[in-house]
């Protein structure tokens, strides 16, 4: 077994990449280092063909508690299922890889990343991504890499090379980017309203680093890597490619580009297939092995079909021009009973977004690897099998659900007013009603109207739209980019690219292809054109509904935010939760403390939170000379009585301070269990109150 050590130094960071015995039995398996955020990569295709009629590949991020020195607050005490971070972080290295890979290939291929150990400063995404590509390239698995990623973070204007979890906190971008030596095949942002020319900088600033990491993996894969396995891929035989585009070039073309919709396009297409091969296996009755090659055939021409008729004739499914946007539909308050709810149409693309709005108490704690933390807002994206006019199982929120939902709430993130501001808990729902291309986009729009016909006082409104790439297959830099892909120019075309953003600036972007890559030209024409239908789409939004409504809506619960002492903070919870329990018993609210002090009192009206705070302040107030107080005598002295003014606070009416006139007893005016006004006139060096009632006129 090959042992070796390589380092590299990227961003100011040393990049440490190591090859030992461990998960010797895998094809390829490579440590790479960060700081003290370790992650081991493995890659295993295997011996024989899956039987599938489709590129296998499965990519697996794995979060472990023990690589933090944590252990999981689940009830069973170990990693279940993956998080939603994980998932999404699978989702990266995943988008990253396949496109690189010969989609022929029918073995099973599994690249699997595992967290050893996070430093919680380094992000083990970045780690993982290119501990991917090194395992893939130095095992005798076919791939067309290596790749590379790095990710960009702009503190104060300055671009900065995977900057640590600290300082993406100071930064207005978190960007992604994984490519080739010459090309990028893969991005992933959010953004707080940075300009297109700043992030096209941001991107050409990161390529830079891609291509010197490319170099560097080719090194390793030169020094270590193995000989390439040799794959039996079935290819189409001549006679049988020739048959097929006889039979069906021209009446694919007449279907994908006549009129209908989607669905009845599709049908019809579906139906023709059948018919297709089923001609197949009566024409070549000694070559059963030819209907499936020819079902890849049909889908080759498919996409040529669609790639000619967009580069040479500026010809879409539908009749668009390449930068036209379909029909647009947007209503705002269209649910009775939900806090706020938006419906966007695009085309055949609908989306329906509803607002809930929470207390503070409700939002989402994140148990994960790297960090312990709280959302207050969260977007949740369902795509049920009817909005294609399927038949499933419904079984919970898919990979793509979690990752499209991800894009959509980090496109939303940056327009919400600051949680000091507006101290709700916010949830959305986007229900994908119809689809027919761009349902994470329809989300950001829809989540927009929602969040307005709601009364939550957005800073602007933000609107997302998906790009499409048609390049041709002899001629790279010939291509067209096409603006509001629907779902055959996504699927048969070679690049989606989903742009969100607010009329200043983008604040989410996400891209895949299906080529190598795409150049920094193609990117600049790409976001160029997105923002010119981004800005068409927040017109038709601003028609419908331009601003925030002035209040929120009545079924929302209402919340107030005070401030304490964070001294004071376990007076206010008690022994065992006696206190706050007694304080939400007595005055029906709801009550979230944070360890700064802040206090978050939330109920059915106004008049519930203000009986609570009243509570706490009683408990945490300070109280000052000259301020006056109803409270219980709680004890008579010869020369006094002690009152109860606030919970835990008590002083001396001296006798002189009882009534206005001479007192011979202090019984004759007052009796332990009394209820009487006093006023503070002296607080001495011990914290003692002198208290006055005849400085007060009672009842």
């Amino acid at each position: 077994m090959k042992k070796a050590k390589f380092s590299i130094q990227v961003g100011g960071k040393d990049i440490l990449v190591e090859k030992n015995e461990m998960a010797e039995q895998a094809d390829g398996s490579i440590l790479v280092r960060m700081g003290d955020s370790l992650v081991l990569c493995t890659a295993v295709m295997s011996k024989h063909p899956s039987g599938l009629n489709y590129f296998p590949l499965n990519v697996e991020y794995q979060e472990k508690f023990y690589a933090s020195g944590k252990i999981p607050g689940s009830f069973l005490k170990r990693e279940g299922r993956p998080s939603d971070v994980a998932i999404l972080k699978s989702r990266l290295i995943d988008r990253t890889l396949r496109p690189l890979f010969d989609h022929d290939i029918e073995n099973n291929i599994q690249v699997v990343a595992t967290v050893l150990s996070a430093d919680l400063e380094n992000d083990t995404d970045i780690i993982a991504m290119n501990a991917a590509s090194i395992a893939l390239m130095i095992s005798d698995i076919p791939f067309g890499g290596p790749i590379a990623a790095v990710r960009v973070g702009r503190i104060d204007g300055k671009f900065v090379i995977n900057p640590t979890f600290q300082e993406r906190e100071q930064s207005d971008l978190d960007l992604v980017v994984a490519g080739t030596k010459d090309k990028i095949n893969m991005i992933e942002a959010g953004a707080n309203e940075v300009p297109e020319t700043e992030v096209l900088k941001a991107i050409e600033y990161a390529k830079k680093e891609i291509s010197r990491l490319v170099d560097f993996y080719n090194e390793i894969t030169a020094k270590i890597g193995k000989q390439k396995r040799e794959l039996e891929i079935p290819k189409p035989p001549q006679e049988l490619v020739d048959f097929v585009l006889d039979k069906a070039s021209e009446k694919i073309d007449e279907i994908l580009f006549g009129d209908g919709n989607k669905k009845e396009k599709m049908e019809e297409l579906g139906d023709f297939k059948k018919e297709l091969l089923s001609l197949v296996e009566e024409s070549f009755p000694e070559n059963p092995e030819y209907a499936g090659l020819a079902d890849k055939v049909f889908e080759k021409e498919i996409d040529r079909i669609t790639h000619v008729n967009a580069l040479k004739h500026k010809k879409r499914a539908d009749g668009r021009k390449p930068d036209e946007l379909r029909e647009i539909k947007v209503v705002a308050g269209l649910i009775p009973r939900t806090h706020g709810s938006g419906f966007f149409k695009r085309g055949q693309t609908q989306a329906l977004s509803l607002l809930t709005l929470g207390s503070p108490a409700q939002s989402q704690i994140l148990d994960t690897m790297d960090q312990d933390t709280k959302k207050y807002f969260m977007h949740h994206y369902n795509f049920p099998p009817f909005s294609v006019g399927e038949a499933a199982p419904l079984r919970g929120p898919s990979r793509r659900d979690i990752g499209h939902g991800n894009l959509a709430e980090r496109a939303i993130y940056p327009i919400l007013p600051d949680h000091d501001e507006f101290p709700y808990t916010i949830r959305i729902v986007s229900e994908i009603l119809s689809s027919n291309g761009s349902s994470s986009m329809a989300s950001v729009c829809g989540s927009s109207v929602a969040l307005m016909d709601g009364g939550v006082p957005i800073k602007k409104i933000a609107a997302g739209i998906a790009m499409g790439l048609m390049t041709d297959y002899e001629n790279k830099d010939n291509y067209v980019v096409l603006t509001d892909i629907q779902g055959p120019e996504d699927h048969h075309g070679d690049m989606d690219f989903k742009v969100a953003g607010t009329k200043d600036g983008i604040t989410a972007l996400q891209m895949d292809v299906k080529i190598e890559g795409v150049t920094l030209k193609m990117l600049e024409d790409t976001l160029k054109q997105a923002k010119k239908a981004r800005l068409q789409i927040i017109e038709k939004i601003e028609h419908v509904i331009p601003k925030p409504r002035t209040h929120i809506s009545k079924f929302a619960p209402y919340i107030e935010k005070i401030q304490i002492d964070p001294t004071k903070i376990g007076l206010v919870i008690g022994a065992g939760g006696k206190t706050i329990n007694h304080i939400i018993a007595e005055s029906g609210a709801e009550v979230a403390i944070e360890e700064d002090g802040s206090v978050f009192v939330s109920g059915k009206n106004k008049e519930v939170v203000k009986h609570a705070i009243k509570m706490i302040e009683a408990l945490t107030k300070e109280p000052k000379v000259g301020e006056i107080y109803e409270g219980r005598v709680t004890k008579i002295t010869d020369f006094g009585a002690f009152v109860e003014f606030l919970p835990g606070k008590e002083g001396l009416v001296h006798i002189s301070n009882l009534k206005d006139q001479r007192v011979n007893s202090v019984s004759d005016v007052v009796s332990e269990g009394d209820i009487v006004k006093v006023k503070i006139i002296n607080i001495d060096e011990l914290g003692r109150y002198q208290l006055s009632m005849k400085a007060v006129k009672q009842k």
